[in-house]
């Protein structure tokens, strides 16, 4: 799962690159995350991770804290999270996660861009038991840092995989430990990098460069829309 799932980042953080939406997409994240669970850090893990998140992207800190202060305004008041499932070019199975103040306009525009691509949105659930819903932490890598000692010391709090990339390593948990998990490793005093629910592929299928092409339009489209938090697809 690991160097599989290396790879799906490396390849949404490229076109994330192309993207200059980024930071309102984080920030949205943090007002969410805010509006949930109060605007206090150290009391809201959730917020603390969408901050960290936002941090390792350099989101300037006024930008941070604008995205707290507007939890409490009227204009967020009916913003909520939704999630649509769909198939695109050469049956490219996509799990789209939304935060949207419109459902209606938002399923609109996703649904436009699977019928534009000769793909489809289908029923809800659909998809599920396709991914696997998984925490993933990237932790600096320290030189004298043990990695079957910290695995060790992850596995009571759900850590499943733990590996590392030169200078990251990679810890992965189901995705009711992510708290535990999030709490452990602070407890260890490792610097978290990023940390995240994803959702992983459980059949992962490889695609040709010509098909690639033709999927990456699609995924492309998606991702440029404001209403659009994370998508994730099946490809190896």
């Amino acid at each position: 799962m690991g160097r599989a799932f290396e790879y799906r980042r490396a390849a949404k953080e490229k076109r994330w690159d192309k993207m200059s939406k980024l930071f309102p997409k984080l920030g949205k994240a943090i007002t969410l995350a805010a509006k949930e669970g109060g605007d206090d850090p150290t009391m809201n893990a959730k917020l603390r991770t969408a901050i960290q998140n936002a941090k390792a992207e350099n989101m300037p800190k006024d930008n941070i804290e604008s995205a707290i202060k507007r939890a409490t305004q009227k204009d967020f008041a009916n913003f909520s999270e939704m999630n649509y499932e769909g198939k695109g070019p050469h049956g490219v199975l996509v799990y789209v996660e939304c935060a949207t103040d419109n459902p209606t306009r938002t399923v609109a525009n996703v649904k436009s861009y699977f019928n534009k691509a000769g793909g489809q949105v289908v029923p809800n659930g659909s998809l599920e038991f396709m991914f696997s819903r998984k925490s993933v932490f990237e932790i600096q890598a320290g030189e004298d840092l043990d990695m079957e000692e910290l695995e060790f010391s992850l596995i009571d709090a759900g850590c499943e995989e733990i590996e590392r990339i030169e200078d990251t390593i990679f810890v992965y948990g189901d995705y009711t430990a992510f708290g535990t998990l999030a709490q452990e490793i602070e407890n260890l005093g490792l610097e978290v990098l990023k940390s995240n629910l994803q959702r992983i592929p459980t059949s992962p299928v490889e695609y040709t460069e010509e098909q690639l092409v033709e999927i990456e339009k699609m995924l492309d489209k998606i991702e440029e829309d404001d209403d659009i938090q994370q998508v994730f697809t099946n490809i190896a």
